[in-house]
């Protein structure tokens, strides 16, 4: 899945031996930078040959109409899209006045490192200039995590043998703004052609230039978003280390400032520049203010020194992969993968601090920099396990949007909160709502993160204080969304709460009643709101009477929400023995995916919705991500059959779904499939799988990749706040071994084919769990070792859609399976006849 020739394999660092122009965009992916706040692509200090030249920062933004084609109601008026923040990764290098370019440079010797176990990009490369002389070329940067603001990067310019002018100029360019004048499409360059997973290409000026200066070897700007009114700064200092002679000058406008260094470089004698850049938005401070606040940061930097920082940096991630490193036994090339998408959930999500965690990071511009329900699924597990402060800072940007929330449920004529399908201000920005505002689980997908988060630290104090409005407004929403109706049992009229007009998470099936996922976790929403709202009055009545204040709360809510909870309609299909997707899905007739020609794929890139919405087909795993979240709901048999059901109409069109396949593979039994669909997450990025891995990092798939490990070949689960594990081992694995933190209590676990080892650090309390139902305490510095008696059921193979053709449905016809007709001629099919072609002219 990559070229080990040009990447050769090291389980700590993502090296490359070579450039390629054929590929750039993608390793400006794979070796971006970033913490959290911000982010810098993997783009060269040149700053000439790229794709997308990307500086991003979490939640700086720019808003625009969204213009429908046909308005009506409620539909989403303003889209907000990340922009390109100010570009300071440019050094550009001139020997005798002929400038380094790598795209047509004679470069002898090439070697780029992302060091993950230390968080910093290196580069070194031997350029031989066309008069024969040799010059050495390193530079390093990373994003600092201590000091979230700042950027430190430097670089040193040796020429082996001989003297020559060297020329360093040192830029800040807005590329937001600079089409056509600082080199190259500042977003979405590779954007040719239809795909809504790319960005907005905005047309008028973003950044309004506000306070500009140079003030010796410092230079500043500061701008004005136009339309959303953010401000921004960003000041770059510079140091200068050699015993070359030289001399410097300076430039400033509006959209770029440069710091120029010219050297008269000694044969062998190295200068070395160190830039110190910091970036600092606000969504109302004036951007004077943003100015000094950079200053600050730079002082402090320029007080401390780079190896200090360097030091810092260091240290920082030394605990990072303490506390979070997974571990897998005689797999390096896995090893490696994993520990890269590990990387990249510390670079999404560490500085966040308040913000979300975009799709994409903030290495691309992929999805406009939204954040999604990714974030809760599929990133909040592995915060809430291995930093919770992470993963409060995350949920606390969901209750900071509550108000914003509330106003969206009112306008939907719906009760409580609804949370917005995609955003980054806290508006609903999705202008296709059928696969947007429809997808209503996300309600539901929060209140499952923030009962998790609860659950694995015993946070009550955030629970009581502001995730117990998160868990009323989302239950209140479902109270009003669905509905009662009567139907003759067996046992005379039942009644049953269904919800009707909604999307799950496959985009494939849209608007439709009673889908699985979002009854289901409906239903959890339900149970944890009135649950919560309880035990705050039981055990926190102070606490109670303030939030039934604020929230205007009717006593009689929590008992109203179990009853529908407990009469939601949960769809089942007695002759197929398997959980239909919703109501309608098993009338339609299946694709066939074994014969869709790969030049198909993804679908939704080959076909009209209207297309797709009539066959069986799934873009990522629904109702098997319903069997591992509410896998306690759920018998054994039934999720295999769910498995075997829908796993051949599962596309992978979506990154969000190898990880979730690979999970339920692994506890029904398929084994080796697991292992697959595992691979193909782990490497999504790495391989470039999805063909857009250039648009930035799939932060979702790169969460899920722990969750694969720990909760799929780990077998671990925490259903009702119950911490067990019934582990499913590779066979070919010796060991895998990874870190949780329970309640305060760090455990060390460690599987081998024999056993399972849990460890308990010495600090905390004793930590309940059990193994294959077999209960066990382990206390604070002691070690419990549980022998284990095989890795599961075994199943060879993986389930196919021939399995699927011919069987019954309730109304007595058979499935049967096909691929859409694409053609030049209209086919007339009778129920007797094969298709007749007719010519269009006909």
């Amino acid at each position: 899945m990559i070229d080990r020739d040009r990447f050769p394999l090291d389980e700590w660092r993502l090296v490359e031996t070579e450039f390629s122009v054929d590929d750039t965009g993608v390793t400006e992916t794979l070796f971006a930078v970033g913490n959290g706040y911000l982010g810098l692509r993997g783009n060269s200090i040149e700053g000439r040959f790229a794709q997308e030249q990307g500086t991003f920062i979490n939640g700086f933004h720019e808003t625009f109409p969204i213009r429908h084609a046909e308005q009506a109601y409620g539909f989403a008026e303003v889209g907000q899209t990340i922009i390109n923040a100010p570009d300071a990764k440019v050094m550009r290098v001139y020997v005798d006045d002929e400038p380094l370019s790598l795209d047509v440079a004679d470069v002898r010797e090439y070697e780029r490192v992302l060091d993950m176990r230390q968080g910093i990009l290196r580069r070194t490369l031997l350029w031989v200039t066309p008069s024969g002389k040799e010059v050495r070329i390193e530079d390093e940067r990373f994003v600092s995590f201590d000091e979230k603001h700042l950027v430190v990067l430097r670089l040193t310019v040796t020429v082996l043998n001989s003297d020559a002018p060297v020329t360093v100029a040192c830029q800040l360019l807005n590329r937001q703004d600079g089409e056509g004048i600082y080199g190259g499409s500042p977003m979405a360059s590779s954007s040719s052609g239809f795909d809504p997973r790319k960005t907005e290409k905005l047309t008028d000026r973003v950044l309004q230039p506000r306070e500009y200066w140079q003030d010796g070897t410092r230079s500043a700007l500061s701008y004005e978003v136009t339309e959303s009114g953010m401000t921004l700064a960003v000041v770059a200092d510079h140091e200068v280390d050699t015993e070359n002679a030289y001399t410097s000058r300076q430039l400033i406008e509006p959209d770029i400032a440069k710091n120029v260094f010219r050297v008269s470089a000694r044969a062998g004698v190295p200068t070395t520049i160190t830039k110190f850049v910091s970036y600092h938005t606000s969504r109302g401070v004036p951007a004077g203010e943003l100015v000094d606040r950079c200053r600050r940061t730079l002082d402090r930097a320029r007080d401390v020194g780079v190896a200090e920082l360097v030091k810092r940096q260091i240290d920082w991630f030394a605990a990072f992969w303490d506390r979070s490193d997974v571990r897998i036994g005689g797999q390096a090339d896995l090893q490696q993968a994993t520990r890269w998408c590990l990387f990249q959930l510390a670079q999404a999500a560490a500085r966040a601090d308040g913000q979300g965690v975009p799709a994409k990071g903030v290495t691309g511009s992929g999805y406009s920099g939204h954040y999604f329900w990714d974030t809760e699924v599929y990133v909040l597990p592995f915060l809430a396990y291995t930093t919770p402060q992470w993963a409060r800072n995350a949920l606390r940007m969901r209750y900071l949007m509550l108000p914003a929330a509330r106003k969206r449920a009112h306008q939907l004529n719906e009760a409580g909160a609804l949370f917005p399908w995609r955003t980054i201000n806290g508006e609903e920005a999705s202008a296709y709502y059928a696969a947007g505002t429809a997808q209503y689980h996300i309600n539901a997908d929060v209140a499952f993160a923030l009962a998790k988060y609860v659950r694995a630290t015993g946070d009550e104090e955030f629970l009581a204080r502001e995730g117990v409005d998160i868990a009323v407004d989302t239950a209140r929403l479902w109270s009003t969304l669905g509905f009662w109706r009567s139907s003759d049992g067996d046992d005379g009229e039942q009644d049953a709460f269904h919800i009707h007009g909604v999307t799950g998470p496959d985009e494939y099936t849209t608007v439709v009643n009673d889908n699985l996922f979002t009854n289901v976790m409906a239903r959890f929403n339900l149970r944890f709101a009135a649950r919560t709202v309880r035990d705050l009055a039981e055990n926190d009545p102070e606490a109670y009477g303030r939030m039934a204040d604020r929230m205007n709360l009717d006593p009689s809510e929590p008992d109203r929400w179990e009853k529908a909870a407990e009469a939601m309609h949960i769809p089942f299909s007695p002759a197929l023995g398997i959980h239909p997707q919703d109501a309608v899905f098993l009338e339609r007739e299946i694709w066939d995916l074994e014969n869709t020609p790969p030049d198909q794929r993804p679908l939704l890139l080959h076909f009209h919705p209207l297309v797709i919405y009539r066959y069986q087909v799934l873009k990522q795993a629904d109702v098997v991500l319903a069997l591992f979240l509410q896998g306690n709901h759920f018998t054994d048999a039934e999720k295999l059959a769910d498995f075997e059901y829908y796993d051949p109409l599962t596309t992978g069109d979506s990154t969000l779904s190898a990880v979730v396949q690979s999970i339920l593979a692994a506890e029904v039994g398929y084994q080796d499939l697991a292992l697959e669909y595992f691979r193909q997450a782990a490497f999504v990025d790495l391989g470039d799988l999805h063909h857009n891995a250039a648009d930035g990092v799939h932060v979702a798939s790169a969460g899920g990749v722990w969750t694969a490990l720990v909760s799929g070949f780990g077998g671990m689960r925490d259903h009702f706040g119950r911490l067990t594990f019934d582990p499913r081992l590779p066979v070919d694995w010796p060991e895998l071994s990874y870190v949780l933190h329970w309640h305060g209590t760090r455990l060390n676990i460690t599987l081998t084919a024999a056993a399972l080892t849990l460890h308990a650090g010495d600090e905390g309390a004793p930590v309940e769990f059990a193994v294959r139902g077999v209960d066990y305490t382990v206390a604070p510095g002691e070690t419990v070792r549980v022998a284990l008696h095989g890795q599961g059921p075994i199943i060879p193979g993986r389930p196919s859609i021939r399995q699927l053709e011919g069987s019954v449905r309730e109304d007595g016809s058979l499935l049967s399976a096909s691929v859409p007709i694409v053609t030049a001629a209209i086919p007339l099919v009778s129920s007797d006849d094969e298709p007749i072609a007719v010519g269009l002219d006909a």
